[in-house]
């Protein structure tokens, strides 16, 4: 006789928005169950963001060494042991997976090893390492995605590589082609040019990092062909075959491009077969995602969606927010999402980060606009660092003073991104940012500067002279 479990909350999927979700479904006194049929912490912590940073932070020390001299630091002859940083980056996630296992615990959340197929709107087979039908009041589905495969050249995995099967890389390769300038090809692009590797990307539009704006395009395009990557755009790729050095990458026209390796970072496919949404009367939209409302509620009374499986925004912290907002309603509350504050980050050399509305966005939306852009190489504390690329910019509505939209490009942008995030989150102003006082001297005084410039009024950069 099958076994039979009961809960109040089911979640199914264990990545970053699954686990979250878990934990406030159980913070908010329900009964939790969390189904994971790999390893906890889903793509983001096993094979996605964690370490592919790891990897970077290695890639990001190295050329700090290389620079030493400049600071007046001498040192021996330099060298690195890149299976080494792959055996750290194996510990970092390794690290994170206990303690999330740890956490999720002590929240009283109970974890089951498994697959998990609906047989109704309201019960899941679980079939794995554990296995027992589970029912359920309310599930949230947070099974995320994977590397898409393209048919005219499928990886192999040795030599043609997606982002998952790369970072099992023990050795170098000397030359690599990276089919896709997203923001998943670009920071491995990043990461062998700092390393030494001869990087090619190839991508099928006009620029790389399109979705983030020509201003990020331009400036990210200048900056890899300093580090001598070579960047195709409007180049489309019919096919790759393995030889006995490497592999060889087919251009349309008939061009040709011979690497060690090929890396396919041309997307991702959300996971949303073979869980029996029929059966749960969950609909699905033209890309297989499952259709969501702003509470992240799905067709079926009960069933909510988060992550990469609802296609919205494929980022590991909008999976999280995703996931507190369905926990706060599975357990009874009102909860909604917005997309209007959404950062996004890409960890490359230099970093790039931006929140809100790109220019074009704001000008196709009847925005009128004011800029200002405050370059590092002005900054004293980017100076003293010794970095001194890149900028931030803020977008502004030249009427209300609102801010739309900002950039940054260079040293810390990751985090200084944060400040934005929740002005504009905040419907705040130009002169909200000049009103705070910035701490001296900081990379995020450049906010404060972009703020003046926006108004006409800089401190420490040249007044523009106005026309007579």
């Amino acid at each position: 006789m099958t076994e039979r479990k009961s809960f109040e909350v089911t979640v199914l999927g264990s990545g970053p928005g699954g686990y979250v979700a878990a934990i406030k479904a159980a913070q908010l006194g329900k009964k939790t169950a969390l189904i994971e049929k790999k390893d906890l912490g889903g793509v983001c912590l096993n094979v996605g963001c964690i370490p592919t940073k790891t990897l970077l932070a290695g890639s990001h020390v190295l050329k700090q060494v290389k620079r030493a001299k400049e600071f007046g630091i001498h040192i021996g002859n330099l060298s690195f042991d890149f299976a080494a940083m792959k055996l750290r980056k194996d510990r970092v996630v390794g690290t994170l997976k206990t303690g999330l296992a740890h956490l999720l615990k002590q929240n009283g959340v109970e974890i089951f090893s498994g697959e998990g197929k609906f047989t109704s709107p309201n019960e899941l087979k679980v079939l794995g390492k554990d296995n027992f039908l589970l029912s359920f009041e309310k599930c949230i589905i947070a099974t995320g995605s994977e590397p898409l495969d393209i048919q005219a050249f499928p990886c192999d995995h040795k030599k043609i590589l997606n982002s998952t099967s790369i970072l099992e890389l023990t050795e170098l390769p000397k030359s690599i082609v990276i089919i896709g300038g997203g923001y998943i090809g670009c920071e491995f692009a990043s990461l062998y040019a700092e390393l030494g590797v001869a990087v090619t990307i190839v991508e099928a539009l006009p620029s790389i990092l399109s979705l983030l704006g020509a201003t990020i395009a331009k400036t990210m395009t200048k900056a890899f062909q300093e580090l001598k990557i070579e960047v195709l755009t409007n180049t489309s790729v019919e096919g790759i075959k393995n030889t006995e050095t490497g592999v060889t990458v087919s251009l349309q026209g008939g061009k040709t491009l011979q690497a060690d390796l090929a890396l396919v970072a041309v997307g991702r496919k959300v996971n949303s077969e073979n869980l029996g949404l029929d059966k749960a009367l969950v609909k699905l939209g033209e890309k297989g995602e499952i259709e969501v409302d702003e509470y992240m509620q799905t067709s079926s009374e009960g069933i909510f969606a988060i992550g990469d499986v609802t296609g919205k925004v494929l980022l590991a912290h909008v999976a999280s927010h995703q996931g507190l907002v369905a926990a706060v309603n599975a357990c009874g509350g009102k909860a909604q999402m917005h997309y209007e504050a959404v950062p996004a980050v890409v960890f490359t050399s230099p970093e790039v980060a931006m929140v809100g509305l790109t220019e074009e966005e704001a000008k196709k939306q009847g925005y009128p606009i004011n800029i200002g852009l405050f370059p590092f190489q002005a900054l004293g504390k980017s100076i003293a660092s010794a970095e001194t690329k890149g900028f931030t910019q803020i977008l502004s509505d030249s009427k209300t003073g609102q801010i739309l939209g900002v950039i940054v490009i260079g040293y810390e942008a990751s985090s200084l991104i944060a400040e934005m995030a929740l002005a504009i989150q905040n419907e705040l102003t130009i002169d909200s940012v000049i009103d705070t006082i910035h701490a001296h001297p900081t990379i995020a005084e450049a906010w404060l500067e972009s703020a003046l410039i926006a108004k006409g009024t800089p401190l420490h950069f040249p007044q523009k002279k106005k026309t007579p």
